[in-house]
């Protein structure tokens, strides 16, 4: 499937139905703050404050004292999958050592870097992290709480664990958005069966449920376009929950009959999706990526387009609310932020996403510095690199179904490209098991215009289904 290439119509989308959301995992608030010293696991590469680099008190994210790691220093991934892999696969370049934590024994990071092969909740293998690393990042959101705090207390982690705390979690994460001046779509949290009715008929309809922890690519969710639809919607997002239950939390919740923290968001009316890569030192610098245009089939990302398609008024404002957060909730390293563009030109920030994000792949091939670098340079607090959009680019994602095409295209002459100018960038994450709908790597099309990105898209067939 491939979308026109004029510019997008107007259409009535869930507030956050295009992304899905990211996953929101079980990290709880023993992991949003701690007291005791962060100490690095090792040395190597180490400027600045050694040893204890923290007292107690409440954390915050990035709150550690800003150290500055060399290359030859040793980072620690949380995580083994595709961006842990292209973190390592550009910071090795850079000079930098990793080692990965992931429960795979193939992991596609511990394909490229050595591995640590344990479950995430294992803290030994957590503190084995540590010891051999001079700095630890994550290359997702479902820590284990545990873990996390394990972490913060005994290794360096700019990052910090309260920003996970905030992201894993919807309504947290929504709060924190509006805390810092910056408008989401309007939402009602929902604990029960008439708490949704009673928030429909507030925010009137098309509305759509989603839980607020975990799901992503449009699990998780559901969409209500009418009245009669909200019972079952309501099902569909809280299985096996009583529709009179309690909420969770609650006094008198049971297991048989304990609601699980729900959002009804109402829908945008929106002219695209765009989205906006920041990154942000440990001393404080800030930095944004050109904003991408993104468009979703059956709710997984499937092209971002740089420069995207609106005024770049908008691009500009875009990049300065993406950069308002990240400031404002101290992040070090990397936040992506989606956003629905409305026809009136008003932006509601959609969810976040504090790692390396599938729609900045195209700082690749196509930016000054890809993401992967700048995360790298924002948590050793190097400068942050140049963000320069150096050509226009067309990301597109390959998905189990279209890997051995994409694979047999690139490696022969490819008269289309030819054709239409345009440079294919294959990037494959080295995933052992392809599945259908399971991304496997993605495409960079340099070209001179977009829109012969997109025609290649169309012309190459590999999308059709």
């Amino acid at each position: 499937m491939r979308p026109e290439a004029q510019k997008l119509p107007a259409a009535d989308v869930a507030g956050g139905a295009g992304y899905g959301g990211a996953a929101r995992g079980p990290l709880d608030a023993t992991a949003a703050g701690g007291s005791g010293s962060l100490t690095a696991g090792g040395t190597n590469g180490v400027t600045g404050t050694s040893g204890a680099a923290g007292g107690a008190g409440t954390e915050t994210s990035g709150s550690a004292a800003p150290r500055t790691l060399l290359p030859g220093a040793t980072i620690g991934v949380l995580g083994g999958g595709q961006l842990g892999r292209m973190l390592a696969l550009a910071g090795s370049a850079m000079g930098y050592r990793f080692v990965a934590l992931d429960p795979a024994p193939d992991a596609p990071c511990g394909q490229v870097t050595p591995q640590i092969t344990a479950a995430y909740n294992d803290r030994d293998a957590a503190r084995e992290l540590a010891r051999r690393s001079d700095v630890i990042t994550y290359e997702f959101e479902n820590v284990d709480a545990g873990v996390a705090a394990l972490l913060a207390e005994e290794s360096y982690v700019p990052q910090g664990s309260a920003l996970l705390y905030t992201t894993q979690h919807r309504l947290r994460e929504k709060a924190a958005i509006e805390a810092a001046g910056v408008p989401v779509a309007p939402y009602r949290k929902v604990g029960s069966l008439a708490e949704l009715e009673a928030a429909a008929a507030e925010l009137g309809l098309p509305c759509v449920l989603k839980t607020a922890t975990g799901g992503y690519d449009g699990k998780g969710q559901a969409v209500i376009r009418e009245a009669a639809q909200l019972e079952a919607a309501f099902r569909q997002v809280a299985p096996g929950a009583a529709v009179a239950g309690t909420p969770a939390g609650e006094a008198g919740a049971s297991t048989a009959t304990a609601v699980p923290e729900l959002v009804l968001e109402k829908f945008v009316a929106f002219q695209c999706e765009i989205s906006v890569v920041a990154a942000r030192s440990a001393s404080g610098e800030v930095k944004s990526f050109p904003p991408a245009e993104n468009i979703h089939v059956n709710n997984i990302l499937h092209l971002s387009i740089v420069p995207a398609r609106v005024p770049e008024e908008i691009q500009r404002r875009a990049c300065e609310l993406a950069e308002r957060l990240i400031t404002g909730l101290n992040t070090v390293g990397l936040l992506a932020v989606e956003m629905f563009v409305t026809e009136a030109g008003e932006l509601f920030v959609n969810e976040l996403a504090p790692r390396p994000h599938n729609s900045g792949h195209y700082t690749m091939d196509a930016c000054a510095t890809s993401q992967f670098e700048q995360h790298v340079r924002a948590i050793t607090n190097l400068p942050l690199g140049d963000t320069t959009l150096l050509t226009p680019v067309v990301m597109v994602n390959v998905l189990g179904q279209h890997l051995e095409g994409a694979v047999n295209t690139v490696s022969a002459y490819d008269e289309i490209a030819n054709k239409l100018g345009v440079i294919p960038k294959l990037h494959i994450y080295g995933k052992t098991e392809s599945k259908n709908g399971r991304k496997m790597g993605h495409i960079n099309l340099l070209c001179k215009d977009t829109e012969d990105g997109l025609s290649w898209v169309e012309q190459s067939n590999l999308w059709r289904n």
